[in-house]
């Protein structure tokens, strides 16, 4: 039998990978989803925007509210309702199936420190709501020259 040393940090240094690697991705963005109906959204980026897509069918425009923080978090909410019809309402009526989801959503996304906030520019058309954000040249850090004597 052979004599093993006991080594009380082995496996220590596997979760610090773990950990380093889930906070480069919280330093990504962060994406909130609940409810029951979550529309999918394409991000895409050139030298002088960013560009949001989201898939909102069955939703007109007056039921989409987006908003942008502070701290450059943009969230989209909505709710898609379910649409009853008189006849649905029958005695003894009921759904065979039912694929298609309905609620309330909302999606956030952390948005880099580069974007113009004052001119978003929203577009909804046929079930797509369309967002353009305008990229600024960041703010250089403030260098301050010392003397050397």
């Amino acid at each position: 039998m052979a004599i093993v040393k006991f080594d009380p940090f082995r496996g220590f240094e596997t979760l610090a990978r773990r950990m380093n690697s889930l906070m480069q991705d919280f330093d990504k963005g962060f994406n909130f989803d609940f409810g029951g109906f979550s529309p999918k959204i394409d991000i895409s980026e050139d030298e002088k925007h960013i560009y949001l897509q989201a898939e909102v069918p069955g939703i007109s425009k007056d039921e989409v509210k987006v908003t942008i923080t502070e701290d450059n978090v943009l969230t989209i909410k909505g709710e898609k309702k379910r649409e009853q019809k008189t006849e649905d309402n029958k005695e003894g009526y009921s759904y065979i199936r039912i694929e298609r989801s309905f609620g309330e959503f909302c999606r956030s996304f952390m948005l880099p420190e580069n974007v113009k906030k004052d001119s978003i520019n929203a577009k909804f058309e046929n079930g797509v709501l369309n967002i353009t954000l305008e990229k600024i040249e960041p703010e250089k850090p403030k260098e301050i020259e010392v003397k050397i004597e």
